[in-house]
């Protein structure tokens, strides 16, 4: 008779049942063996098991009787290891793994100190980012499938020794389900051969692991590694420890060597295990763990000169088109990695018990359910909005245009919508409705700034629009909403939470440069999108590529039977943008046309930057509703000085206390808009009030710069179409810029700006179509539109969209630096806002100042206060600034570092100005511009020839000024 032996014998009773089967039978299998054999052979064989069994024996005998029958004979031992046909249950929970004759327990490989298995976190992990990939991006399969692998190896490092040890005795202390920390488990051991400074992380680990033995081709493995690898952030070593390339981690890994073989040993018994439950799933089973075992003596070799994964990937080039590839790469291994980190922080969240629940009753995609947008009501408030506009103005033309337009954006065609909308055509009211028409649960409303956040937030909360909707606000110094028409605080933690979030383009971008609030851009993705006045990120240097990033990731959640979801508006499209960088149809910008019939004209004055009398943004103004813009806060700030006892105006920029920028924004709005107060006759301001600010005036003096931001300055220009006269917009330009030459103040500022060839090409197309002609709105958007196909204007436009990618780059590589940790460091106090070290918008840090009373160029006292009391009002002034732009006659950081520990007492001698800028990262501790004349008097000293301070004027703040400028000016 042919008879199969099937052992679940554990512990010591497997290797007494193996000397019995082997005895007689052959070994077929880890735990099977067969022969033939007679009844009375069969008999002494169960006699000799029941003389060795024990509690941890189980064998069951089958009787082969053909190719499709067998016959249950017996069972020696354990019979619950067995069914009632002698046949071993499929269970998720089996712990005994055979690699050859080493026994791999899985069941004491931990995950994390919850108790977690690893092998089913790694499969839970990686099943889950899976069904987020899917659902974020379901064209995308390849990046499911490597995102999948990518969760089944995220970990695989923590199967080191040193790691295990670790979590297995917090496991002894562990009496309650822990929150895992949003960095994961490490061993968080200061000192010793396993502390983080020289020990690799098990993220580290993980991918050397995957770069020694995976048999994936080497490009589909690409952002499997990245994902892996950045899963968790670079934690900051000392210099001496640094790891730069994969060598860097196996150097590290002092025992490696003896624990080699039995660790190759466990990680096959990890993906055996991992491929049993992914087998589980039709969907899975043609992914296979392919691996390569490389001897030890070979790893070296293997790996020399292998670098770690970028975590952005770009390089300078010679053309925009030139970037798609580095943009597309970035955009994927951002959903990837997002997807990683968003489904470990969901499973590892789980107990043990809950984690083999889930995954023996396959419920693991119900997880991915809770991370999607439910419907709240946000449908019901928009068209409550929208049927308040028909009954207010019923079958008007303007709300049918509106609606035609946002029909045109309902077509599985378009990808990504975007609307040309000039001034007065009701950008805010389509979007809406598009929202509407597209289904949308939530709507992330990304702005450039935070003035126009403010001004979108004010029009969404009217009762106009949307006085019932939940609707907040999240900037770096503003966190509130509004719920039901009461405002609010929004509570640390409790950001991005409302039905529509109006934020800035640098908290977005934080979710992919960043570990911060890396699951936000999942929320993002999950989200209707509305870039509002998006040309702005145009000339942002670095803001460009990364926006660039998040409009590809969106792209490829479209396919032919969705509507798109995300929305780009703008006065000014730039089509040279839309169809060269972010790839987008140039068929797809959608215009509207403007209801405001009023005229303009335009007139373009030349002046001296050195002859101050003939410059028109210096001029005194008399006529009512005038706005003088500049393209700098101290032109602004000078002409407002010179002319403030004679003008009824008001100043604005953005170099304001907290309180101050609030009350003046109010100010503003409340003066200047549709039937304001018109408390104000002059508004003089820098280039923030260009956009998105519902403010209208009669008069308009521009200093020249390019297209986009002439013609978002314009529409302030009788915004509401009320005027019976020629509008007059004039234009202050310098020969620098009509020549396109760096020679003089404007010139140089464009320059640096990347926008001087730009502007020189708009002011000649200019010159020859508006001279001496009355336009109205739309037929300057037709010249706009006119202006962009025309080869001379877009090559010169090209020139320095090229040179502002390039100078992102460099931004990129220096101030996007890897995400960074400090590894068991205590948290920072809270109660003040901490900078970054390193900022797309440049370096900056808190600072402090003495105030000053200007009352005029020629009076000015320095008075003994400084700016501010309360940390909540502070201010911030980039580096540069700070330390004089190299000019070290100009450097206030210097003049502190050798003064400011005699004049206040409480603080220590700083030996380096390093110190000084590290701890004015922190709103209590700001680098000091410029001191009081008492404390001045402590040390003897006159104050810095370059000293900041922070003025105020007759009638109003003046903010941050330098009193050299004013000199210079005088």
């Amino acid at each position: 008779m042919m008879v199969t032996f099937i052992s679940q014998c554990e512990k010591k009773a497997l290797k007494r049942t193996r000397r019995v089967l082997d005895a007689f039978a052959n070994r077929i299998g880890d735990n099977t063996w067969q022969t033939i054999i007679t009844q009375e052979g069969l008999n002494a064989v169960q006699k000799l098991l029941k003389k060795t069994a024990s509690k941890s024996t189980a064998v069951s005998c089958h009787w082969i009787r053909s190719r499709s029958r067998s016959d249950f004979l017996w069972v020696v031992g354990n019979r619950d290891e067995f069914d009632e046909n002698g046949i071993v249950a499929v269970n998720y929970g089996m712990t005994q793994r055979f690699i050859g004759e080493n026994e791999i327990m899985i069941d004491e490989i931990y995950a994390n100190t919850n108790g977690q298995r690893l092998d089913q976190h790694l499969f839970a992990v990686g099943y889950v980012a899976k069904k987020l990939i899917e659902q974020l991006v379901p064209n995308e399969r390849n990046l499911a499938k490597a995102t999948f692998m990518a969760g089944c190896w995220h970990d695989m490092g923590k199967i080191d020794g040193g790691f295990q040890d670790w979590v297995t005795k917090g496991l002894k202390k562990q009496k309650k389900l822990k929150d895992i920390s949003e960095d994961g488990e490490h061993i968080d051991k200061q000192t010793g051969k396993f502390s983080w400074q020289k020990y690799p992380r098990h993220n580290e680990f993980s991918l050397l692991l995957f770069e020694i033995l995976s048999q994936i081709e080497a490009k589909e493995s690409k952002p499997i590694k990245h994902a892996i690898y950045w899963h968790h952030a670079k934690p900051l070593r000392e210099k001496k420890n640094e790891i730069k390339n994969l060598v860097g981690i196996f150097n590290k890994m002092g025992d490696l060597e003896e624990e080699y073989s039995n660790g190759i040993d466990t990680l096959k018994a990890i993906l055996e295990s991992i491929t049993s439950l992914k087998n589980e799933y039709e969907e899975l089973e043609s992914l296979e763990f392919k691996i390569k075992v490389v001897h030890f003596d070979d790893i070296e070799e293997k790996i020399e000169g292998v670098a770690l994964p970028l975590y952005k990937r770009y390089s300078s080039k010679e053309s925009i088109d030139e970037y798609k590839l580095n943009i597309g790469f970035n955009a994927r291994n951002n959903l990837a990695r997002t997807a990683i980190v968003t489904a470990d922080r969901l499973i590892s969240s789980l107990s043990s018990d809950e984690l083999d629940s889930h995954i023996s009753n396959q419920t693991l995609e119900s997880m991915v359910e809770n991370v999607l947008h439910k419907e709240r009501g946000l449908g019901g408030e928009i068209k409550a909005c929208l049927d308040g506009f028909e009954e207010k103005y019923p079958n008007s033309q303007r709300n049918k245009a509106q609606s035609q337009t946002v029909e045109k954006f309902c077509d599985e065609e378009v990808t990504i919508g975007v609307l040309n909308g000039p001034a007065g055509c009701g950008k805010t009211k389509i979007a809406l409705e598009w929202a509407l028409k597209s289904s949308a649960k939530k709507i992330y409303w990304v702005c450039p700034r935070v003035q126009v956040c403010e001004g979108i937030f004010n029009d969404l909360c009217s009762d106009e629009y949307l006085p019932n909707a939940h609707i907040e606000i999240v900037t770096g110094e503003i966190k509130k909403s509004k719920i039901n028409g009461k405002e609010q605080e929004t509570k640390e933690g409790q950001e991005f939470s409302a039905d529509i979030v109006i934020t800035t383009i640098d908290q977005v971008v934080n979710s992919i440069t960043t570990h911060k609030n890396i699951v936000a851009f999942m929320d993002f993705m999950n989200a209707h999108v509305v870039f509002d006045e998006y040309h702005e990120y145009i000339t942002m240097q670095g803001f460009n590529l990364l926006f660039a990033e998040l409009i590809e990731a969106k792209k490829l959640q479209q396919n032919d039977e969705t509507l798109a979801n995300t929305l780009l508006v703008s006065a000014t499209p730039n089509p040279l943008f839309i169809e060269k960088l972010l790839r987008l149809n140039r068929d797809d910008i959608i215009g509207m046309k403007s209801f405001n019939e009023s005229l303009y004209s335009i007139e373009f004055i030349e002046y001296d930057d050195k002859d101050e009398a003939n410059n028109p943004l210096k001029n005194e103004q008399q006529e009512k509703e005038t706005f003088v813009i500049s393209n700098t806060a101290i032109t602004a700030q000078q002409s407002f000085i010179e002319h403030q006892n004679k003008e009824n105006g008001i100043l604005f920029h953005s170099k304001f206390i907290k309180s101050d920028k609030e009350f003046l924004f109010n100010e503003i709005y409340e003066s200047f808009k549709h039937r304001g107060t018109r408390k104000y006759d002059i508004l003089r301001s820098g280039p923030v009030v260009q956009a998105s600010l519902n403010i209208t005036s009669k008069k308009m003096i521009s200093e020249m710069t390019h297209a986009e931001n002439f013609l978002q300055r314009l529409g302030r220009l009788d915004r509401f179409g009320e005027s019976d006269e020629v509008n007059s917009y004039i234009i202050a330009i310098t020969q620098g810029v009509k020549e396109g030459k760096s020679k003089d103040s404007s010139s140089r500022f464009l320059n640096e700006l990347d926008s001087l060839q730009s502007a020189k090409a708009w002011y000649d197309f200019l010159e020859k179509s508006v001279k001496d002609k009355e336009l109205t709105i739309n037929q300057l958007y037709g010249l706009y539109e006119a202006f962009y196909e025309y080869d001379g204007a877009t090559k010169m436009i090209e020139e320095d969209l090229v040179s502002s990618l390039k100078k992102s780059v460099i931004m990129i590589e220096a101030n996007v630096l890897d995400p960074k940790s400090f590894p068991n460091s205590k948290k920072e106090d809270k109660g003040g806002v901490k900078i970054k070290k390193n900022s797309l918008r440049g370096n900056s840090l808190f600072v402090q100042m003495a105030k000053c009373q200007i009352d005029s160029i020629e009076e000015i006292e320095i008075l003994n206060e400084y700016a501010y009391e309360d940390t909540e009002e502070v201010i911030t002034v980039e580096t540069t600034v700070i330390e004089g732009y190299g000019d070290s006659n100009k450097n206030l950081l210097s003049f502190m570092a050798k003064k400011h520990h005699n004049i206040k007492e409480d603080s220590k001698k700083a030996y380096k100005d390093a110190q000084l800028k590290g701890e004015a990262r922190d709103p209590s501790k700001p680098i000091y511009l410029s001191y009081t004349p008492q404390d001045l008097q402590k040390v003897n000293c006159e104050p810095h020839e370059f000293a900041q301070y922070y003025a105020i004027g007759l009638k109003q703040p003046i903010g941050i000024i330098s009193l050299q400028q004013l000199k210079k000016e005088k």
